[in-house]
């Protein structure tokens, strides 16, 4: 999907406090955002400042997926599931110091090429977005690739797959998608050199121990994946995270569907994990924070874990209260 901080003070969210383990980066620059899909609202935070304070913005989007951040555009974006469009909302920097409460979208794709979007991956102008199999679009699960322009986003080509979609995640020229409703995680090698059509997976392996994939992303500066796991999506109590060190070198030596053990595994579930319906991560490889967009406990909260060495029941360092979380996305420069 998807792809990160600590001040003596309390940031403050419009609707909820939380605690100082969420800001204070070792980075020069590094933004937070999150997308809602109840309360039409997206939220940003400066981590790379100490004391930064949560602001949201609304947008016209009531159910948003897949957000990213463009510092060199100060813009967001996310796949509208309201639209079923990617939007590209500018000005959050200047928005949060001139205390502006509405953004409008500067940029749009075409309405009604994609339904049921779940998340997005990004690499420089390229966005793609995952759709997941709905009614509306035939039962179809399929990757959209657009180019972002000056005036919008183009559509370059879709791949269709024979899998769930949910979270994605693009690593150079590769991209990484979790197989929704079953613990595997897919690769496509040299994603983007594949022509439109039916897309075959260059692996797909089984995390032991995982029940329903959604959240991914990968750091190769650590080179760790780290993956949510919802488990049961009715329960808030289940859920959890599972982290695999030296990824590259497990993946490689794991056949093509084989299992990841647990052996290979940290991973953090439990009651006081807070981790119900985890649906989304991003990492920080300069702090070693692992922030999760858990959807379902307390209607939505954004959950900040400290890098784990041991699996246990880890208490998060930091929970804010979220509406409707969806995704979360974090840029490090």
């Amino acid at each position: 999907m998807k792809n990160l901080f600590i001040s003596s003070a309390l940031l403050i969210l419009l609707f909820a406090s939380c605690d100082n383990n969420d800001s204070n980066s070792n980075s020069s620059e590094a933004t937070l955002v999150t997308s809602s899909n109840t309360s039409g609202k997206i939220s940003y935070l400066d981590l790379a400042k100490p004391n930064s304070m949560v602001k949201s913005f609304t947008i016209a989007s009531l159910d948003a997926e897949g957000i990213s951040y463009d510092s060199e555009n100060d813009a967001v974006t996310v796949a509208s599931r309201s639209s079923n469009r990617l939007e590209s909302y500018s000005g959050l920097r200047t928005g949060f110091k001139a205390g502006t409460d509405n953004l409008n979208a500067t940029l749009n794709s075409i309405t009604g090429q994609f339904t049921n979007a779940r998340e997005t991956a990004v690499s420089g102008d390229i966005v793609v977005v995952a759709q997941d199999q709905f009614a509306t679009n035939g039962m179809t699960n399929k990757l959209f690739v657009y180019k972002k322009t000056a005036v919008g986003f183009d559509l370059l080509k879709t791949f269709t797959t024979d899998f769930k979609l949910w979270g994605i995640h693009m690593t150079g020229a590769d991209l990484y998608a979790v197989a929704d409703l079953t613990g595997d995680v897919v690769l496509f090698k040299d994603f983007m050199s594949k022509a439109s059509g039916m897309i075959t997976a260059t692996k797909r392996v089984t995390i032991a121990g995982l029940t329903r994939t959604h959240g991914i992303t990968y750091s190769s500066a650590d080179d760790v994946m780290i993956l949510t796991d919802v488990a049961d999506a009715a329960s808030a109590t289940d859920g959890g995270l599972i982290v695999i060190k030296n990824f590259s070198s497990v993946f490689a030596s794991t056949p093509a569907l084989g299992t990841i053990a647990v052996s290979n595994q940290v991973r953090i579930y439990g009651p006081n994990s807070m981790l119900g319906n985890p649906v989304d991560v991003a990492y920080d490889s300069s702090t070693n924070y692992i922030y999760v967009a858990e959807r379902l406990n307390g209607g939505g909260k954004v959950l900040t874990f400290v890098y784990p060495m041991t699996s246990a029941d880890i208490a998060p360092t930091n929970s804010r209260v979220e509406a409707g979380v969806t995704s979360i996305f974090l840029l490090i420069k």
